[in-house]
């Protein structure tokens, strides 16, 4: 099955939430012209308009288009009354079914709020939940959550949307929790997770880790440039003493990463940063 048809297929599932009366054009090609038109640079409703109007006979080669392109106004109308749900888990399935995710890959999880957002006129903040993945330059899929503390039980929600078998799922702070850590290793991936005041007992154990240990992997960068000199300093610890209950809470963990950095100016014994 090709790109276009593929795309019919997958997106012929939503549910058109219009009325048959004076039903002029196909829910499908209303979608795919809006998709089409984003990929290629569109950002307005006009502006997905007058890009579907500039490629008329190539979007009439797999769309019917029975009766022209479609006004901004009735794009806008039909993107506004369809179920976002089962537009996120189409273009998901979509997103999957032509990527080739690389297996061994990073994969972003990460929390953005949109700043600027509104509803009903009303600024609002949007919080979105997503999944990218490094070697493709792709995001995988989004969630919407209400506010971010919602992005802890949005995480396994996107991870049960995505293939993440042999990948390795990197997480901030915000996700560092024992559930999220065992639905990334029931999916067969691995998991590296940010340690912060979050995770408090965690983060003391982890410091008592580096405090005690015998044997400290270290291995240091230096990079000179812009009158300054950064120090990079990475430590790994692999037998672990203080991390308790390790094989319940934290299923395979195997190492434990910290990361240092030092900035100084060239012509300065003070550190810029650290």
């Amino acid at each position: 099955m090709n790109t276009e048809n593929k795309l019919i297929s997958i997106f012929g599932s939503i549910e058109d939430p219009r009325s048959h009366i004076n039903q002029l054009h196909n829910l499908v090609d209303i979608l795919l012209i809006g998709i089409i038109s984003v990929i290629c640079g569109a950002e307005t409703w006009k502006q997905m308009a007058d890009f579907a109007c500039s490629k008329e006979e190539f979007l009439k080669k797999f769309l019917k288009l029975e009766n022209g392109i479609p006004s901004d106004d009735t794009i806008n109308r039909v993107f506004s009354a369809i179920d976002s749900n089962q537009f996120e888990n189409c273009f998901m399935e979509w997103v999957n079914s032509i990527s080739e995710i690389t297996k061994g890959q990073v994969i972003a999880i990460d929390g953005k709020t949109l700043c600027g957002a509104k509803s009903k006129g009303v600024k609002s903040p949007v919080h979105m939940v997503s999944a990218w993945a490094n070697e493709n330059n792709l995001v995988l899929g989004q969630v919407r959550v209400n506010d971010k503390s919602n992005e802890i039980t949005a995480i396994p929600e996107l991870l049960d949307k995505l293939m993440i078998q042999g990948n390795i799922i990197t997480i901030d702070a915000m996700g560092t929790q024992t559930d999220i850590a065992e639905k990334i290793i029931k999916n067969d991936a691995d998991y590296i997770l940010a340690v912060k005041e979050n995770q408090k007992q965690l983060l003391e154990e982890i410091k008592d880790e580096f405090k005690f240990a015998k044997e400290i992997e270290i291995d240091t960068n230096i990079d000179i440039g812009h009158g300054r000199i950064e120090t990079r300093k990475c430590s790994v610890i692999s037998n672990f003493l203080f991390i308790e209950n390790k094989d319940e809470k934290w299923n395979k963990l195997s190492q434990i990463v910290k990361i240092e950095s030092i900035r100084e100016f060239k012509n300065s014994d003070k550190p810029l940063e650290k």
